[in-house]
């Protein structure tokens, strides 16, 4: 691939730690922050009467989803997706019984989720049933579309609410570790499905040369690993390589270590406590970050330390949010969602951390191209997409 002129170039459109320290330092002096506008009066305004409608039926849809997904967290923990999946068209009090919940509160619950769509009423018998995409999506676990744990995720932050105030109003970080615990449970719920779907089947074999050698016995390092289930994908579909997972969040590595235990792998996949900037282990044929470069506050030091850490001819496979090239090219549902997510965990991540940088969930190829030269790598590519990801391989 053609490099930029300089790294100089690269990079440009970085964001400065020197931004982030003036930043901070302006927060920290209550004479430098903007004083408090007064609003104009509504009935000053010249309203459109059709936008103003249409803004209004986006609000009260938004209002519902963000009601319904608690239904979603509740139907998960209580197993009533499952028991509705199991008892096929069913009364609200067979489901109930199936699921062994309340009858009354399980006929609301139904209705709510026919209501959004999440599953189907026939009104000329009164029974409900899932149709077999939504089954996939809600009951199967092991189902590389399972979507549930996503509003796990989304719950837990209304949990973090008032930190995260805090947060936006005075530049301060919230690190991975302060958030509540549902935040970990639906990151590694969720994000498995997908790996599942793409990471042996599609995602190992577009690297160059890589699949051969995992195939063959390799070491691979999978940086920000969380609750392991990268890693110990990887451990399953290939036997005679090592895998280690590495995690700065010590409770993480802990359910990590478990999973591994579960999965009847924990000889080939172990797990240490660690940063990306200083995990131990050299000549790793593979090192893997997914999901979790944009949170670093020092992702060049990471880069660096990726480079000192792999062989000559090793790959490094880093997974990105999906985004575009710009803010308007990212003004749609998976940017919403990225956006969202960037605000709320991955920005307060890095802010947290040493290093001054904030790439956010939507950084360009760009950014993370400069950010890989940075560290000492010459060779960037595209190798596959997800409509939600970039799977990109960087070269020494």
């Amino acid at each position: 691939m053609e490099r930029p002129a300089d790294a100089g170039s690269a990079v440009t459109r970085l964001p400065s730690p020197d931004m982030f320290a003036s930043q901070l330092a302006a927060d920290d002096d209550p004479t430098a922050r903007t004083q408090e506008q007064p609003m104009p009066a509504t009935d000053s305004l010249e309203l459109d009467e059709a936008r103003l409608g249409e803004f209004v039926h986006r609000f009260i849809t938004d209002l519902g989803a963000a009601h319904h997904a608690v239904t979603v967290v509740v139907g998960d923990r209580l197993g009533l997706y499952r028991a509705l999946a199991g008892t096929g068209p069913a009364t609200a009090a067979e489901v109930a019984d199936a699921a062994r919940c309340d009858e009354r509160y399980t006929t609301e619950w139904l209705n709510a989720q026919a209501a959004s769509g999440y599953c189907e009423f026939d009104p000329a018998t009164g029974r409900y049933h899932l149709t077999p995409e939504q089954i996939a999506c809600l009951a199967d676990e092991n189902s590389p579309v399972f979507l549930t744990a996503g509003m796990l995720l989304a719950a837990s932050l209304f949990k973090d609410e008032e930190r995260l105030t805090e947060a936006i109003r005075s530049g301060a970080g919230v690190g991975w570790g302060e958030h509540h615990h549902d935040l970990y449970v639906g990151v590694e719920r969720f994000f498995r499905a997908g790996y599942a779907a793409n990471l042996v089947s599609s995602w190992v074999p577009a690297l160059d040369g890589v699949e051969e050698k995992l195939r063959a016995g390799a070491l691979v390092a999978d940086v920000g690993c969380g609750h392991g289930a990268s890693t110990i994908l990887l451990a399953q579909a290939y036997p005679n390589s090592t895998i280690v997972g590495f995690d700065n969040h010590a409770p993480s590595i802990d359910a990590a270590r478990a999973a591994a235990r579960t999965a009847g792998v924990a000889d080939r996949a172990r797990f240490e406590v660690a940063s990306a900037q200083d995990f131990p282990g050299e000549e790793y044929a593979l090192v893997c970050v997914f999901d979790a470069l944009h949170d670093m506050g020092d992702p060049v030091g990471a880069a660096r330390h990726i480079r000192a850490s792999i062989a000559g001819d090793g790959t490094w496979l880093l997974v990105e949010p999906m985004a575009g090239d710009s803010v308007a090219a990212n003004l749609n549902p998976i940017g919403r969602l990225f956006y969202s997510a960037s605000t709320l965990v991955c920005t307060p991540a890095a802010r947290s951390q040493p290093g001054g940088w904030a790439l956010g969930a939507q950084a360009t190829d760009a950014q993370l191209r400069g950010v890989a030269e940075r560290g000492g790598f010459t060779r960037f590519r595209r190798a596959v997409d997800t409509p939600v990801n970039r799977i990109i391989e960087i070269r020494p």
